[in-house]
């Protein structure tokens, strides 16, 4: 494919704001999500409602995706946005698998035999030369480590979604309709684990969707109803309302008939293949959520949203201090024990580490050593006779 006629080129994207910042709060609730036993957990987004952080993170990578290389297709041609889209993702498959190396050698290293920790190396240990194999064909997805993985599929389906909106532009929409429909209704999933059968814990075929209708947005290719529409306001707010009782654990321990109605009425894992009900409340809330920032744009310039920023702009980096820290931060409570203190301690640590690894990323990125060293303003002696001025 050749690029684009200059004249329908589309211009560059400013950067949001609220991408970064809800990428950034993504990071944050990931870290405690993972860090096993976490009694944090109970106050997470995901407590309170159908959907959670990683559908927050796959939409907003999406958008992300569409900004970062959507312009290249148009700009350069559709295969020098091929090798920008495959570039990010040999950078992704490494990062997974220094990662799980990273990981596995801490556990070896200072886990005790009772640390959650073996549990997900225990492949390797039992049949390493398969679960190597496995590791670098992505066949075997250890826990905790799936997010990659997932996001290295939908990034590859990125240029077929590309070539197929030059064919017509409703058919990426309805390819992505029909990978999700053949998850459900043909069981098309990635194999995980070779010894369980066990697929992928999150369906790139079901969780692309997702992808492509942030992707589709910042594009451009979909333009999403006006925030702030009244009808759609209270629509979305009912749907967040009635998910609470369902999912708020204060609420289920005392109404244990509300689990059970649930478990009657979504029996499948609504996590695997994106059960809709968790599309519809995702969906639901993002809306609802911009609509009421809408009238509240000065908390995108608060200190905490320039922390969060900053952790949102570094997203490769935080995912992969997030992922370690809480690996390490569950080895550490096994060896001290789940108290209320060392709880608090590894949380906050935790917390602060992520934030601290993306400022580290922005400055190694920023190459401080190509830029010259400030000049020194030149001493002036004072004339023979005349008083010397005191500097500071």
């Amino acid at each position: 494919m050749q690029p684009a006629n200059p004249a329908a080129i589309p211009p560059k994207r400013p950067r949001d704001l609220r991408l970064d910042v809800f990428r950034g709060l993504c990071m944050l609730i990931i870290f405690i999500a993972h860090l096993p036993e976490n009694p944090w957990l109970a106050w997470i987004p995901a407590r309170f409602g159908f959907s959670s952080a990683t559908e927050l993170f796959v939409f907003g990578s999406g958008f992300a995706s569409a900004v970062a290389f959507g312009r290249t297709f148009s700009t350069a041609g559709f295969w020098p946005g091929t090798l920008k889209i495959a570039k990010r993702i040999w950078q992704l498959y490494w990062a997974h698998l220094g990662l799980f190396v990273a990981l596995a050698g801490i556990t070896v290293l200072v886990a005790p035999p009772s640390s959650q920790a073996w549990m997900a190396i225990d492949y390797l240990i039992k049949a390493p030369a398969d679960a190597l194999a496995g590791l670098v064909t992505l066949t075997f997805v250890p826990m905790l480590l799936d997010i990659l993985p997932l996001y290295i599929v939908v990034l590859a389906l990125v240029p077929v979604m590309v070539a197929a909106r030059q064919v017509h532009p409703v058919l990426p929409f309805a390819l992505s309709a029909a990978l999700y429909l053949a998850t459900w209704m043909f069981g098309l999933a990635m194999p995980g684990r070779g010894d369980t059968g066990q697929p992928w814990f999150f369906n790139p075929f079901a969780w692309q969707a997702l992808f492509f209708a942030g992707f589709a947005i910042g594009l451009g290719w979909w333009t999403p109803p006006r925030l702030g529409e009244r009808r759609l306001v209270w629509l979305s707010a009912a749907i967040v309302v009635v998910s609470v009782p369902f999912n708020f654990w204060a609420i289920t321990d005392a109404w244990p008939v509300l689990v059970d109605l649930q478990v009657w009425a979504f029996p499948l894992n609504t996590w695997t293949n994106l059960h809709p009900v968790r599309l519809i409340h995702f969906l639901a809330l993002a809306y609802l959520t911009l609509s009421l920032l809408e009238h509240a744009r000065f908390l995108l310039e608060t200190r905490v949203a320039k922390v969060l920023t900053l952790v949102g702009t570094q997203s490769l980096p935080a995912f992969l201090a997030c992922t370690a820290l809480a690996w390490m931060g569950g080895i550490a409570l096994d060896m001290v024990g789940h108290e209320a203190g060392p709880v608090a301690l590894v949380n906050l640590a935790g917390l602060g580490g992520v934030v601290a690894a993306a400022w580290i990323a922005k400055l190694f990125k920023s190459e401080p050593w190509t830029k010259p060293k400030p000049a020194r303003a030149p001493i002036v002696m004072p004339a023979p006779g005349q008083p010397q001025a005191l500097e500071r």
